[in-house]
C-alpha cells in the first residue's frame, strides 16, 4: 500500500517552497506532456468549476526524489488553522541516541537555522541534558507545528 500526506493550507506554493528544501524533497512536476498540473487536470476533463483560479498553475505537491518518502500534497482550503495539530512531522537530522549529544545538537541547530531562514518560527527548545534529549519545536509559515530532533 502507498499513501500520500495531505496538508490543508491557505497558500500551497508557499508551503511547497518551505517544505521541499526542509525535507530534501522537490516540487512534483506535472505529468509528461503537460506544462502545469492545471493543464493535466483539464486534459482529464476536470470541470472548470472544480479548478479555482490559480489551481495547478504552480506546484502544489512535493515528492522525495529518492522515492522513499510519501508524496505530500498541500490542499488549499478556505479556513485558517485555529488549533494545535493532532499530527505533526518530526525532522530527524540528529541521528538518534547513538550519536554523541553535542553532535546531535549541532545537526539539529543547523536544520533549525535553515527552516527559520525559510519562514519557520521556533516555539521552544526541549533540552534535557540529564536524559540526553534535545529537540526544537517550531511552526511552519502557516502555523503547523513540527519538531527537529
Amino acid at each position: 500500500m502507498t499513501f500520500q500526506l495531505t496538508i490543508d493550507c491557505a497558500d500551497p506554493p508557499r508551503m511547497v517552497a518551505f517544505w521541499a528544501p526542509a525535507l530534501d524533497y522537490v516540487p512534483e512536476p506535472p505529468p509528461d506532456g503537460h506544462a502545469t498540473w492545471r493543464a493535466y487536470w483539464e486534459s482529464l476533463g476536470v470541470p472548470p468549476e472544480e479548478l479555482p483560479p490559480g489551481a495547478g498553475e504552480l506546484p502544489e505537491s512535493i515528492v522525495d526524489p529518492a522515492g522513499r518518502g510519501p508524496r505530500i500534497w498541500f490542499q488549499k482550503v478556505p479556513e485558517p488553522k485555529e488549533i494545535k495539530n493532532r499530527f505533526h512531522l518530526d525532522l530527524k537530522p540528529g541521528g538518534g541516541r547513538g550519536v554523541p549529544r553535542d553532535v546531535r545538537i549541532q545537526r539539529v541547530d543547523a536544520v533549525v537555522e535553515q527552516v527559520v531562514a525559510a519562514g519557520a518560527v521556533v516555539l521552544r527548545v526541549n533540552d534535557d541534558p540529564d536524559s540526553g534529549h534535545y529537540a526544537v519545536a517550531l511552526q511552519d509559515p502557516e502555523g503547523n507545528e513540527f519538531d527537529v530532533v
